[in-house]
C-alpha cells in the first residue's frame, strides 16, 4: 500500500505543469517596446494635424533624452553641453543636403561618427585630467557654447544664418521629405526613437553595461577588479552623442532650418536633462515618460498664452510662462518624487515586493 502511495504522488507531481520561469528583465523590456510601437503607430492617423506635430516633437525629445540618459544616467556622468552633440549632428546633415546633395540618412550617419568622435575627443581629456562631478558638467557646458561661437563666426557654416533645406517636389523618404500634415514624419521619427530604445535597452544589459554601471557605482572599487574604466567612459560618451546627433539630424529635416542657437543652444541641453529628471534619472523609461510631459508642456503654455480661459485672463500674452512651467514642475518632481517618475514608482514596487 505504501509503495502505491508514493507511485501515485510522484504521478500526480509529474502530471502538474512546471511553472515557466520568469522573463528576464531585458525581456519584459523588449516586450514594453514592442507593445507601446504598435500602440503608436496609428496615433497619427487620429490625432489633428497640430497634436501630430507635437507627437513628432515629443519623440525627438525622446530620442535626445535617451541619448543624454545612456551618459548621464547608466554611466554617471553628468552632462551639461549635451547641445554639442545635438548640433554637430543637425549641421553635419544640413551642411551636407544643402551643399553637396547628400540623403539626410547618410547625413544622419555621418552626423553619429563626427558626434561620437568629438564626444571621445573631450571625454579622453575630461577623464584623463580626473573631471568629475561638476567639473565635468562644466567642461561639457563650455565645449557646447565653444561649438555655438564657432559655428556662429565661421562662414563654412554660414555664421549666424545656418542653413535652410531645400524643399523637394513630392514626398521622398530617401530625402525625408514629405507634406506638411504627411502622418510619415511621425512613423520615421517613432522608428528613430524606438531604435535608440532598443539599443539603451540592450545596452544596460550587456556585459558593457554591467561595466558601466559598476563603474558609475564604484569607480575606484572596480578599478581595483581590473575593470578598463577609460574604454568603457568612452564607449558609453560616444554611444550617447551618436543617438543625441540623431535627434539633431531629425530636427533639421523636419523644420527645414537649422541656426547657431537652435542647435548648440543652451536650452537644448536644458531639454534633455529636465525631460530625464521629470522621468527618471538612469531608468528606461524615464527618458519616454518625461518626453511626454515635457512636449506636451510647450503646447499647453503656448494654448494658455493664445486662448486663456477667463480665469486665467491675466496669462494672455505673457512671455517666459513655460520656462516658469518647467521650473515649477522641476520644483515638484524634485520634491515629491526625487527620483522622477518611473524612478520613485519602480523603487516603491520593489519595496512593497520586498515586503
Amino acid at each position: 500500500m505504501t509503495g502505491i502511495t508514493i507511485t501515485g504522488g510522484r504521478d500526480a507531481a509529474a502530471a502538474r505543469p512546471a511553472e515557466a520561469p520568469p522573463l528576464r528583465p531585458q525581456n519584459r523590456q523588449l516586450i514594453v517596446l514592442g507593445v507601446l510601437l504598435l500602440v503608436a503607430i496609428p496615433l497619427p492617423l487620429l490625432l489633428p494635424s497640430a497634436q501630430g506635430a507635437v507627437a513628432v516633437r515629443i519623440l525627438i525629445f525622446a530620442i535626445m533624452a535617451i541619448g543624454w540618459n545612456t551618459m548621464s544616467g547608466f554611466g554617471g556622468m553628468f552632462s551639461f553641453g549635451h547641445a554639442a552633440f545635438f548640433g554637430l549632428g543637425a549641421y553635419t546633415s544640413a551642411y551636407l543636403l544643402v551643399n553637396h546633395g547628400v540623403s539626410p540618412w547618410i547625413g544622419m550617419l555621418a552626423g553619429m561618427a563626427v558626434a561620437a568622435l568629438a564626444a571621445v575627443v573631450i571625454g579622453y581629456f575630461a577623464f584623463r585630467y580626473k573631471l568629475q562631478g561638476a567639473y565635468f558638467a562644466l567642461a561639457t557646458f563650455a565645449f557646447a557654447e565653444m561649438l555655438r561661437l564657432i559655428v556662429t563666426t565661421t562662414e563654412f557654416t554660414n555664421k549666424a544664418v545656418g542653413f535652410t533645406v531645400p524643399l523637394i517636389d513630392g514626398s521622398s523618404l530617401w530625402k525625408i521629405q514629405f507634406p506638411a500634415d504627411s502622418p510619415a514624419y511621425f512613423w520615421v521619427a517613432l522608428a528613430l526613437a524606438g531604435i535608440a530604445a532598443l539599443i539603451s535597452i540592450l545596452f544596460l544589459h550587456s556585459r558593457t553595461g554591467r561595466y558601466v554601471t559598476a563603474i558609475r557605482d564604484d569607480e575606484l572599487a572596480a578599478a581595483s577588479l581590473g575593470a578598463p574604466v577609460m574604454r568603457y567612459k568612452l564607449i558609453t560618451v560616444a554611444l550617447s552623442a551618436a543617438i543625441t546627433a540623431v535627434a539633431g539630424a531629425f530636427y533639421t529635416q523636419y523644420y527645414l532650418f537649422v541656426n547657431p542657437e537652435l542647435a548648440f543652444g543652451s536650452s537644448v541641453s536644458v531639454q534633455a536633462i529636465a525631460t530625464v529628471v521629470i522621468g527618471g534619472i538612469g531608468t528606461i523609461w524615464g527618458p519616454v515618460v518625461g518626453a511626454v510631459i515635457v512636449g506636451s508642456l510647450s503646447d499647453v503654455t503656448a494654448t494658455l498664452l493664445r486662448t486663456p480661459p477667463e480665469f486665467l485672463g491675466f496669462l494672455q500674452g505673457r512671455s517666459g510662462l513655460d520656462v516658469a512651467l518647467y521650473a515649477i514642475l522641476l520644483i515638484v518632481i524634485v520634491r515629491l518624487l526625487p527620483k522622477g517618475i518611473v524612478g520613485t514608482l519602480t523603487a516603491k514596487l520593489s519595496a512593497r515586493r520586498r515586503r
